[in-house]
């Protein structure tokens, strides 16, 4: 059997000379995830191609959880009051990460940095392999799905581009990204692994720790995080690691949402599946995360945190610069003219629609708009949002 789960680790612990994995709950999480691939029914050198790739993202857990260990001071690493940006997929969230990243006060991850990430890449230099490695991974991810510069034109940042926060976890085998699986025949896969927010979380702040560490660094003062992920479902955990974060959270008219989302998810599907893609059952699979979505946003009490600073789609696309200054002053940073320049230069200098349009169609949705509308309205009511489609 190709994806053999105990074969696969053995040859990761081989290359590495390393068996600590950081989770002893991780060798069964693995065995979940290759029983998972092998229900797809790739074929030969589909299977052989997802099991390159399980042992590579094994080795690099190894690798990170022994550099976590083993460099002194690396664990002692603090994050201080990060900012995050939040919303459901398809929310504005990218250009609101990518105004973030500029700031020159701001850090964020780097695509190489989360698909190559040991040793820390906090101590590279700027010729370091790794940065061209991940450049040649994005041209070819580019090349197989050329609408993803549609979808999300920030892809053209190669490895230098920005990871939503859930990209850490791929070594975790809690998600199976398109970032990290591209080269198997699997498409965009959703679901079906177990999840632990607390355990994420540890492995995402580890990851910051990797790429904040530089003892001998001589310089700037430290700087502030500027990230992205979709942290909704998951604010206990998320407060619980980051209580000094501050978060803003983008809302946007939910049928709008599903719509782009049920597109995006079929131009990757065709593209990484290598082959035909079922609209309607993209239609169900994210019409379905989208009201899990606003029925926990609904719910959870979290959602009202003072640290969440909550904006409209339409005010954010009406004046970005504007909203972000009123973050800032909400999160206790200056908003400085630096920053404020390089956030309007960004918007100047990188058009979203650079790559053409991205269409995408609320028929897809599969359902009657109207009813839709009607289910979506205390949502709308709760947050001030306009119906976007009838």
């Amino acid at each position: 059997m190709i994806l053999n789960p105990a074969k696969l680790l053995a040859e990761a612990e081989q290359h590495t000379g390393l068996n600590d994995y950081g989770d002893d709950s991780f060798p069964e999480r693995f065995t979940i995830a290759m029983a998972q691939l092998q229900k797809l029914g790739m074929d030969e050198s589909g299977q052989q191609a997802a099991a390159k790739v399980a042992v590579g993202l094994v080795t690099s857990r190894l690798s990170f959880f022994n550099d976590h260990k083993t460099i002194p001071g690396l664990a002692d690493e603090v994050i201080e009051r990060p900012l995050f940006a939040t919303g459901e997929p398809r929310s504005g969230t990218t250009l609101l990460h990518a105004l973030l990243s500029v700031d020159p006060a701001a850090q964020s991850l780097r695509f190489w940095e989360v698909m190559y990430p040991s040793p820390p890449p906090g101590l590279a230099r700027p010729d370091d392999p790794r940065r061209a490695l991940a450049d040649d991974d994005w041209r070819e991810i580019n090349s197989m799905a050329p609408d993803w510069l549609k979808i999300h034109p920030y892809n053209d940042m190669l490895g230098d581009g920005l990871p939503e926060c859930e990209r850490t976890w791929a070594m975790d085998f809690r998600v199976m990204t398109p970032t990290a699986w591209w080269k198997a025949p699997i498409g965009m896969y959703v679901g079906g692994m177990p999840v632990d927010a607390h355990a994420q979380y540890r492995i995402h702040k580890m990851m910051l720790q990797h790429c904040q560490y530089c003892p001998d660094k001589i310089g700037p003062a430290k700087k502030h995080w500027a990230l992205k992920g979709f942290h909704g479902p998951r604010l206990k955990a998320f407060f619980d690691t980051y209580p000094d974060a501050r978060l803003i959270w983008i809302h946007r008219d939910p049928v709008q949402v599903t719509a782009s989302r049920i597109g995006m998810a079929a131009a990757l599907t065709k593209a990484f599946a290598r082959g035909k893609v079922d609209v309607s059952e993209q239609a169900s699979i994210h019409l379905a995360a989208t009201r899990a979505g606003i029925q926990d946003t609904m719910n959870n009490p979290l959602v009202d945190d003072p640290r969440i600073f909550h904006v409209r789609y339409k005010d954010f696309t009406g004046d970005p610069v504007g909203t972000i200054a009123k973050f800032y002053a909400f999160a206790g940073y200056d908003f400085t003219p630096e920053a404020e320049q390089a956030m309007r230069d960004y918007l100047a200098n990188n058009k979203g629609d650079r790559y053409g349009k991205f269409v995408y169609a609320a028929s897809d949705i599969g359902v009657d708009i109207a009813e839709l509308n009607d289910e979506f309205a205390p949502y709308r009511e709760r947050f001030g949002l306009d119906v976007e489609v009838r």
